[in-house]
């Protein structure tokens, strides 16, 4: 008798997908009220800069607890949690007036993204695949998820035309307990997988954490974290002061792109819809290739990319040329790190270990915003800070290497 292959596209794999869009579709607009809490407050940018840089380890603390969470007390009460805090954190934030305030309720809305982000929603994804399904599931959640970088800044720009700021909180915040009617599909599928019987949660935990491959990969995701922390917050503002200008009549002219501030806009969303193509490619050459030769290849083309990039006169051609090439590469890490994390550990207490290696990639995000700004100041130019950014991606290319992509407990057998 012929073994039916089980579906990849599950009712669980759509409603998981869907929180993640959400979550960080409004995660990824916080750069746009930049300017209008500044204007209102008459605040130095820096004030709601440093509340989005918090956010960031705020997410990286929570990450782990709420993954932790899940499997202790159900995946579904941990992402109702975390949708909880995600939108208190953010009504509260539209009556917060003082940059302490704004700052202290990042760090509510952080840890509202840890419980509706990656690490809890993807080790639902994952305990709920085949394995033959789990990479190609891992990179489809991860993509529509990652679709919100795109989507979610068109979102704000538009509701920022009809109401404040604030307005745009409060509705946010509405929208992300929407997201909580989702949950009673997921139920079900808490169960661990038969061969992660009798494993305890601590015991998972010292095993991981004296394998020399969960550093190794605790360590390589710290790059990721530092590239995309650093070009999202200072990637447009660092086009606009070196790109030389549109051409007149050109095609960007024509698509009423005529500044180089506008160039910097476009690259943020070319790297979004490129990161789409780039993580589903990223899971499915996952289920065929050794995960940790596909990542080295993904922190190798980083490397190269932004190298030749920053030796190269900055054109708007450059720009769009990179801005495509990194945005494939950009949350490819994700699926293959995730899904790594699965096969050498198992599904059981995926969301924590992944949540406690996610907290290297936040601590990288953190680093790359603040050392953006911070050499910035000290030498005028963004030169420094983009070199570390190569130092990292080559050293995350070279680490995962000796990665041992064996189950652990069979390898200990």
């Amino acid at each position: 008798m012929q073994k039916t292959s089980a579906p990849l596209f599950t009712p669980v794999l759509v409603a998981a997908s869907l929180i993640l869009l959400v979550a960080f579709g409004i995660r990824a607009s916080f750069g746009l009220f930049q300017i209008p809490i500044a204007e209102q407050f008459n605040w130095p940018r820096a004030e709601f800069s440093m509340a989005i840089a918090i956010q960031n380890l705020a997410w990286g603390f929570g990450q782990p607890i709420f993954a932790a969470i899940g499997e202790k007390f159900g995946d579904r009460r941990a992402i109702i949690l975390g949708a909880i805090a995600y939108a208190a954190g953010l009504a509260l934030s539209a009556w917060a007036t003082t940059p302490l305030g704004h700052q202290l309720l990042n760090i509510v809305i952080g840890f509202g993204i840890a419980g509706t982000g990656f690490g809890v929603i993807l080790a639902v994804v994952g305990r709920a695949a085949s394995d033959e399904n789990r990479s190609m599931a891992l990179g489809i959640a991860t993509a529509i998820g990652s679709a919100g970088q795109f989507a979610g800044p068109l979102i704000a720009d538009v509701l920022l035309r009809f109401m404040d700021w604030s307005g745009v909180f409060l509705v946010f915040a509405v929208v992300v307990l929407a997201t909580i009617l989702l949950t009673p599909i997921l139920r079900g599928i808490e169960k661990p997988s038969s061969g992660d019987d009798g494993v305890s949660m601590m015991s998972a935990l010292k095993e991981a954490l004296k394998d020399p491959s969960f550093t190794f990969i605790f360590l390589g995701f710290f790059s990721c974290g530092y590239q995309l922390g650093f070009v999202t917050a200072h990637f447009p503002a660092f086009i606009t002061e070196v790109c030389g200008p549109v051409a007149p009549g050109g095609i960007l002219d024509g698509l009423g792109i005529s500044t180089t501030s506008a160039v910097g806009a476009l690259s943020i969303g070319l790297i979004g819809i490129a990161n789409i193509g780039g993580t589903l490619m990223a899971g499915y050459v996952g289920k065929y290739i050794n995960r940790k030769y596909v990542l080295s290849l993904v922190y190798l083309g980083r490397t190269i990319a932004a190298t030749l990039f920053i030796m190269t006169p900055m054109t708007p051609t450059t720009v769009i040329v990179f801005s495509l090439v990194m945005g494939s590469l950009w949350l490819a890490t994700v699926p293959l790190t995730s899904g790594l994390i699965a096969q050498i550990y198992g599904v059981k207490y995926m969301g924590t270990l992944y949540g406690i290696v996610f907290f290297s990639h936040q601590v990288g995000s953190f680093m790359g915003v603040w050392l953006g700004g911070e050499l910035y100041d000290v030498s005028g130019t963004y030169n420094l800070v983009w070199w570390v950014g190569i130092g990292v991606g080559a050293f995350s290319a070279l680490i995962h290497l000796p990665v041992r992509n064996t189950p652990l407990r069979m390898a200990a057998a």
